[in-house]
């Protein structure tokens, strides 16, 4: 067989998950399932709700009975974004996942960069959306917001050791399952921005291929925004820790092997 046909049929093979978390969504999450499920017929959509008021998880168990692409999650609470995404990592791995995307409900990330993401993971282990990459790619946004997520990531990247991510703070992704699997989700501390940051991190300390591709980042037009300050002094004080710990070497700094194409 040769290389370049076998590459191809194992990316054809992936089973691709795209964990979504959700509290108080109800006016985004059918139209956005719906979006990502038009992008690939084999792509899959895990909703991972915080037991929301407004009725999200009841909405996505609805979804769920009408397809078999579609899993969902109940989680008793709302603990913030990082234990949702790592309740979610874990139950799209048990799923058999090879390809695991994580991605917001709003629509602030575009569902048709998922196939720029499905290719680029043949060569990558971790793609990241990026707002930064190719000038400023962001919509909506009022400027003191813009500065601050700007030059936060400025400011990440120094104090990180010149970690070579435009935004780190970014939450449109999509791992291999080997560089999922590595990183110790239990050790992984952070919410919010920090939880980007920190995960990114693990990521490059391990020595795993990262690249970043441009996408227009809109900010949402339905629902409430679950940004707030804290989140973002969170993620300032974050890098510090995960400096000190790279340097006494409690973060893994090995290299990581080459992956392969499944």
């Amino acid at each position: 067989m040769a290389p370049a046909f076998r590459v191809a049929l194992a990316g054809f093979c992936m089973r691709k998950i795209v964990v979504i978390p959700t509290y108080n969504e109800k006016e985004n999450l059918e139209k956005i399932v719906a979006a990502v499920l038009a992008v690939d017929t084999e792509v899959e959509v895990l909703v991972v709700d915080d037991n929301s008021p407004d009725g999200t998880g009841a909405i996505a168990d609805v979804l769920a009975a009408s397809t078999p692409r579609v899993h969902v999650l109940h989680r008793s609470g709302k603990e913030g974004l990082g234990p949702a995404y790592r309740a979610g990592f874990r139950r799209a791995l048990e799923l058999g996942a090879d390809l695991i995307v994580q991605m917001d409900a709003d629509f602030s990330h575009p569902p048709a960069s998922l196939t720029t993401f499905f290719a680029l993971a043949q060569d990558c282990d971790l793609i990241l959306g990026s707002r930064y990459i190719d000038g400023i790619t962001v919509v909506n946004w009022p400027m003191s917001r813009l500065m601050l997520s700007y030059f936060g990531n400025v400011y990440v990247k120094i104090v990180l050791g010149g970690m070579p991510v435009m935004d780190a703070t970014g939450g449109f992704k999509c791992w291999r399952r080997a560089a999922l699997e590595a990183i110790p989700l239990d050790d992984v501390r952070a919410n919010g921005y920090g939880f980007q940051i920190e995960m990114t991190y693990r990521a490059w300390r391990a020595g795993f291929r990262i690249k970043e591709t441009s996408i227009i980042f809109t900010d949402r037009r339905l629902g409430t925004s679950k940004m707030h300050m804290s989140i973002a002094t969170e993620a300032l004080l974050m890098v510090w820790w995960l400096r000190v710990q790279s340097l006494l070497g409690r973060i893994n700094g090995r290299r990581a092997l080459p992956a392969s194409g499944a």
